[in-house]
C-alpha cells in the first residue's frame, strides 16, 4: 500500500488479529473451498473465539462497541483472504443491525449477547423471486392471529440461509398499503413452518451459503415484531445504509489481493529477456490499478467515519462507497487476470476466483444501478 492510514492502536490490533486468522484458517484452504463449493465453519469459529462478531454490538450487550469503520477494516482484511468467508461474516452484521437500530430492550437483551459471542449467526431476508431491485414488490405476508404472526412466502438468495439462527424477515402485514404495509420480524431457526431451500450453485463466493427461505404457515410470537407494524421498509433501508460500506470494504480486500498476486507475478515472469513488469504498458496498468484502489479505500474509509461521527443522512454517501469501490474492484480484478495472461485464467491461481467473487459485490445489497438512483435522488435534495 502506497498510502498509509492513521489507525488507532485498537484498530491496528484488530487488523493484525484478522490477518492472523486469515493466514491460519483461510489462506491454505480458500481455493479448495471454492473448487468444492463448500462452507467450512473453522474460520467462523475462530472469529467468534476472538470476539470479532461483537464489533458493532454495544458493550452493554456483550459487544466491543465499535463502529462502521472498524467493521469495514475487519471485513476488508477478511476479504483479502476469501470474500466467501467475509460474506458469511458480514451477512451476520446485516442481520444484527436491525436489532441494534430498531430492537426494543427485551429483544436486544435476548439476541445481541449471543450474536456478539458468535454463538448465533444472523441473516437478513428481503429479496424475493419477483422482488429484487424492486424491493417494494415483496409478496411474503405476516398475518396477525392473537399473540402470534403467521408468515407465508419465499425469500430468495439469502446469505447464511439455513445456517443462521436469527433471521430478520421483511413481510407484508397490510398488503393493501403497499410499502407502508411492510413490517420486520425476527424468525428463529427451528420455528414451525420455516425451512431453507437448496444451496445455490454460484459463480463466486462459493464458500458462503445462499438459499431460499420458505415460510409455510410459519408461526412466531407477536413479540418478535421489530419496531412496529408498517416500519419494515424503514428497517430495511436504514440497515442497508449502514451495511453498504461493508460491501465496499469487501471490494477493497479482494482488489488488494488481486493487485498483489498479479504484480508479484509480473515482476517474476520473464518475457523478451526481462520481467513483464518492466514494459511500460504493464507498469502503467499497475499504476492505474493502484490509484483506483486507493481512491476507493479513501472513499470507503471516509464514509464509514462520517457515519460513525453521527451523520443523520448518509444514504447517498454509503451508496457511493459501495458503488464506486465495487466497480473499481471489478476493473482491477479483470486487469489482474490480463496482467497474468494464461496463468490468470487458470483455476490453480487465485485471480480468477477474485474476479468471480467480486462480481457479486456489484449486485447484492442493492445493484450498482440502484445505488446510482440513490445518489441521484440525494443530489436532487442538495441542488434544488
Amino acid at each position: 500500500m502506497l498510502v498509509k492510514y492513521s489507525l488507532t492502536e485498537e484498530q491496528s490490533l484488530l487488523v493484525e488479529l484478522i490477518k492472523r486468522i486469515g493466514e491460519e484458517y483461510i489462506a491454505p484452504f480458500a481455493l479448495e473451498w471454492d473448487e468444492k463449493e463448500s462452507f467450512d465453519n473453522r474460520p467462523i469459529r475462530a472469529l467468534a473465539d476472538a470476539d470479532l462478531f461483537g464489533i458493532i454490538v454495544p458493550k452493554e450487550y456483550g459487544g466491543l462497541g465499535m463502529g462502521v469503520f472498524e467493521m469495514c477494516l475487519a471485513v476488508e482484511w477478511l476479504s483479502y483472504y476469501c470474500a466467501g468467508v467475509s460474506t458469511t461474516y458480514a451477512a451476520s452484521f446485516l442481520g444484527a443491525y436491525p436489532l441494534i437500530l430498531f430492537g426494543n430492550e427485551k429483544q436486544k437483551e435476548k439476541y445481541l449477547p449471543d450474536i456478539a459471542r458468535g454463538k448465533k449467526l444472523c441473516a437478513f431476508a428481503l429479496t424475493e423471486p419477483q422482488a429484487g431491485s424492486d424491493a417494494f414488490g415483496i409478496k411474503t405476508t405476516a398475518r396477525k392471529e392473537g399473540d402470534y404472526y403467521v408468515l407465508n412466502g419465499v425469500k430468495q438468495w439469502i446469505t447464511n440461509g439455513g445456517l443462521a439462527d436469527i433471521n430478520i424477515v421483511i413481510a407484508l402485514t397490510d398488503p393493501a398499503k403497499g410499502p407502508r404495509g411492510a413490517s420486520a420480524f425476527i424468525v428463529e431457526k427451528g420455528d414451525p413452518g420455516f425451512s431453507a431451500g437448496k444451496k445455490e450453485k454460484k459463480l463466486g463466493l462459493r464458500s458462503s451459503v445462499t438459499t431460499d427461505l420458505i415460510f409455510n404457515d410459519c408461526k412466531i410470537p407477536a413479540d418478535r415484531l421489530l419496531s412496529r407494524e408498517g416500519m419494515g421498509f424503514m428497517v430495511a433501508l436504514k440497515t442497508l445504509d449502514y451495511a453498504r460500506c461493508g460491501a465496499g470494504a469487501q471490494a477493497l480486500g479482494v482488489a488488494q489481493a488481486a493487485l498483489e498476486v498479479s504484480i508479484k507475478h509480473a515482476k517474476k515472469r520473464i518475457q523478451f529477456g526481462q520481467p513483464v513488469y518492466n514494459f511500460q504498458a504493464v507498469s502503467h496498468t499497475f499504476a492505474e490499478m493502484t490509484m483506483r484502489l486507493e481512491a476507493s479505500r479513501a472513499l470507503v474509509y471516509q464514509v464509514a467515519k462520517f457515519i460513525d461521527a453521527g451523520a443523520k443522512d448518509f444514504s447517498g454517501a454509503s451508496a457511493m462507497a459501495k458503488c464506486f469501490a465495487t466497480d473499481q474492484a471489478m476493473w482491477i480484478c479483470e486487469r489482474a487476470i490480463q496482467m497474468m495472461g494464461g496463468y490468470g485464467y487458470m483455476r490453480d491461481y487465485p485471480v480468477q476466483k477474485f474476479f468471480r467473487d467480486v462480481k457479486c459485490l456489484q449486485i447484492y445489497e442493492g445493484t450498482n444501478e440502484i445505488q446510482k438512483n440513490v445518489i441521484a435522488r440525494e443530489l436532487s435534495k442538495v441542488y434544488k
